[in-house]
């Protein structure tokens, strides 16, 4: 079975309304209840951990009447756990909904597995509409489901010649002003900013996103990794949000933390020690390499050792976007082979939050 035209209409909508709801722990969901005709009847959106999920929220504008043979069209499976809430699943099959039409599988463990639920109970199910918009909608909510820590995104801005600084540890600026404009703009899409004590010792930089010399709306918790204190005067203690410190060097561990205080997208700034360190571990997702038409020869390369020890244990990336910033030229990159892989890397489901139990 495929979705009909309306029903795709009706998708596109739920998509549109699941980005009312808070980004967090739990998913961003849109849902649609449609008549039997095709009528718009209500719709819905989850508002956070502890409230309806979308689907419950649809439906508790309705009446059992106006139910009966209705279709929910919603952004992400409909749930078969109970946690805070109860199952969406069920609760579709007790409204008297006739069809769901869904974009993407649950993939959580005990929250997955209502579609199988609703056609066990004689409900039409279609699966798959719209998929690739629902999963970048809640990316960094699958890569938390999917692999037990946050989306993590290694940044650095290189010479032609591949070094990040000239021989005397001088850096600003390598990149022009476009490019640094577009890290200010992907600084504030990230839940966090992650630098080592080196950079805040060397650059004293406020990991703030901004536009020109304004704040922009969101922005990123500052998160300093190492054993060196960072300044009592240091521009990252003047954030808008409280830094965090790290003085162990597990970053799996770390991620984790940051994973349980409810950030999804980590963007990882932090010199070419940090950054090397997160590649030599496998805690990268994508790659974000602003490379500027210069030349700096000299010992300071914007990586280090990764772990790579011979050419068959190269790093492969794939390039999704080559992206000219003014003179300069942004490559996007990401992991070969793992795109469409990381669905079989879920964790036991004791190991993570479920869509139902995430609190922030």
């Amino acid at each position: 079975m495929t979705a009909t035209a309306v029903e795709r209409a009706a998708m596109t909508h739920a998509l549109d309304i699941a980005r009312r709801g808070p980004r967090g722990l739990n998913p961003q969901v849109g849902a649609m209840i449609l008549s039997p005709s095709g009528d718009v009847l209500a719709e819905g959106w989850h508002r956070g951990a502890g409230t309806p999920h979308a689907e419950v929220d649809a439906l508790s504008k309705l009446t059992a009447a106006e139910l009966s043979g209705a279709t929910a069209v919603v952004t992400l499976e409909p749930c078969n756990h109970t946690g805070r809430t109860g199952p969406c699943a069920q609760a579709l099959i007790d409204a008297g909904v006739a069809r769901v039409v869904y974009a993407l599988d649950d993939p959580g463990a005990r929250s997955g597995g209502g579609a199988e639920r609703m056609r066990a109970a004689g409900l039409d199910v279609v699966a798959g509409e719209q998929a690739d918009a629902a999963e970048a909608l809640i990316r960094d909510w699958l890569t938390v489901q999917r692999l037990g820590r946050p989306h993590v995104t290694v940044k650095w801005a290189q010479s032609l010649d591949g070094r990040a600084a000239a021989a005397d540890g001088s850096s600003q600026w390598i990149t022009g002003p476009a490019a640094r404009a577009d890290v200010h703009r992907r600084r504030a899409a990230a839940d966090a900013i992650v630098v080592g004590t080196g950079t805040v010792l060397a650059d004293d930089p406020a990991l703030t996103a901004r536009d020109g010399d304004d704040l922009l709306p969101h922005q990123p918790v500052p998160v300093v990794i190492g054993a060196r204190e960072t300044p009592a005067e240091a521009a990252v203690r003047r954030h808008p949000h409280a830094p965090l410190f790290y003085a162990g060097h597990d970053l799996a561990a770390i991620l984790a933390d940051l994973r349980d205080r409810g950030i999804q997208r980590v963007f990882v700034e932090g010199g070419p020690t940090l950054a090397s360190a997160f590649l030599a571990d496998g805690l990268m997702d994508e790659v974000l390499a602003y490379v500027a038409p210069v030349l700096l020869g000299g010992p300071k390369l914007a990586l280090g050792d990764i772990g790579v020890d011979t050419i068959g244990r190269a790093q492969r990336l794939v390039v999704d976007q080559w992206l000219p910033l003014g003179p300069d030229l942004l490559a996007i990159a990401r992991p070969a082979g793992t795109a469409d892989d990381t669905a079989a890397l879920a964790l036991p489901a004791d190991e993570y939050p479920s869509r139902n139990e995430g609190a922030v």
